[in-house]
């Protein structure tokens, strides 16, 4: 584990009786009716139908101004990667209200942030011919939208669609920093190739360096860091010196930019988990678990005493069948087990398994106490990875640590 990370991850919680929650009676708490995704604004998670996405504004605020002031140090540009959040609400937070260039994954997410005002976008997914028609749209609707790709027959398919089109595109070449997904070896003859083929319409380089989810010492994600910084900055230089341009050095993961001690040569930075955090990211090191934004409020469904199991009506279609934390060194099951207002973990219990709808609650001990899990009360789940839990739900319900819901913020889904 990373050293500053705590090993306190059993933060006491207890979760209120059904019969107390909100001070409502438990008859009174069963008839009411639930509201999740009508017009209606909820007044508190307890007016919820489970399960729904819990967002935390005071801890985004924390996690995004940490996250801007690191950057500053490091005298880049943040262009974070909105594929986590999806949504203009939660941007605006990131942003601090600025005019802030971002990452996306997908095209709706490209055409979502254009349409609230965001002009500079870089999509950072290798390129599909198929597509070219919808990035030109969008370009010729006035968003500076950047593609990517890393061989020689996606930017030979570019300059011809630009050619029949008439529309100005421009490309960064995605370089290989770590052997763990895509791109081009910095020193690959193909890099200069590929920087031929797309002419004036290249526009710099960039990478993302996945394997640093396999460090686990400070040591070892800082020399990712500086191994990333300078693959990157290494390619740049080489089409530079064979004639080609390459304004943009682009660089980032969470793990890397939090470790990152010198990003020299570097133009941006590109991190998204950062915003919400995660469970991975507390076993990493980017974050604590009191950090982790977003959870998964959840009702509890039924009692096994012959197996010692809670059931929770979120199952892996509302959690994610990710199970990152199966690699670290402290492995949270499906999601840690959290009071459902303060988001204080409950000790000794995770989400050990899950069906399609159904959670299933066990204890590590063996021994688990039914008593703190009655039928019908909450429960809030951390995420393993939040990228993927969020992506099963359409909104945000948001808090500002409290019980209350103080907004209701849309996410855009789909591609």
């Amino acid at each position: 584990m990373v050293e500053h990370v705590t090993e306190n991850h059993g933060v006491g919680g207890s979760i209120p009786p059904l019969g107390t929650i909100a001070g409502r009676s438990q008859s009174g708490g069963l008839a009411r009716t639930a509201i999740a995704r009508g017009d209606e604004r909820p007044n508190t998670i307890f007016d919820l139908s489970t399960p729904a996405l819990l967002l935390d504004r005071k801890r985004l605020q924390r996690n995004a101004e940490r996250m801007r002031e690191k950057v500053r140090t490091l005298g880049v540009t943040l262009r974070p990667h909105v594929k986590t959040a999806k949504s203009i609400d939660v941007h605006r937070v990131i942003s601090a209200g600025a005019d802030m260039p971002i990452t996306v994954s997908t095209l709706a997410e490209a055409r979502h942030f254009f349409a609230h005002g965001v002009t500079d976008i870089l999509y950072a997914v290798g390129i599909a011919p198929v597509k070219l028609p919808e990035v030109a749209a969008l370009i010729r609707a006035g968003c500076k939208l950047r593609i990517i790709l890393d061989t020689i027959e996606a930017a030979e398919a570019v300059r011809s669609f630009i050619s029949a089109e008439g529309v100005r595109f421009e490309a960064l070449i995605e370089i290989d920093s770590d052997g763990h997904r895509a791109g081009v070896a910095p020193g690959d003859p193909l890099l200069i190739d590929i920087g031929r083929r797309l002419g004036d319409s290249l526009a710099g380089v960039m990478t993302h360096a996945g394997a640093s989810y396999d460090c686990r010492t400070r040591d070892e994600f800082e020399a990712m860091a500086e191994q990333e910084r300078a693959l990157t900055v290494e390619a740049a230089e080489r089409l530079r010196a064979a004639g080609l341009p390459c304004p943009i050095v682009s660089v980032g993961s969470t793990p890397t930019l939090h470790y990152a001690r010198d990003l020299a040569g570097v133009t941006e930075a590109r991190a998204g988990v950062y915003v919400f955090g995660d469970l991975v990211q507390a076993e990493l090191g980017t974050c604590s678990v009191d950090d982790i934004a977003i959870g998964v409020l959840s009702s509890v469904i039924g009692h096994n005493p012959q197996h010692r199991r809670v059931l929770i009506d979120a199952g892996f279609l509302a959690l994610s069948r990710d199970r990152g934390t199966a690699d670290v060194p402290v492995d949270w099951g499906y999601g840690a087990v959290c009071d459902p207002v303060t988001g204080a973990v409950i000790e000794d219990v995770t989400v050990s398994s899950t069906n399609q709808e159904h959670g299933i609650i066990t204890s590590r001990s063996g021994a688990i106490d039914f008593g703190r899990f009655p039928i019908g009360s909450q429960v809030r789940i951390l995420p393993n990875h939040a990228c993927a839990t969020a992506a099963a739900h359409d909104r945000y319900f948001v808090t500002d640590g409290g019980e209350d819901v103080v907004d209701v913020w849309e996410r855009v889904n789909g591609w």
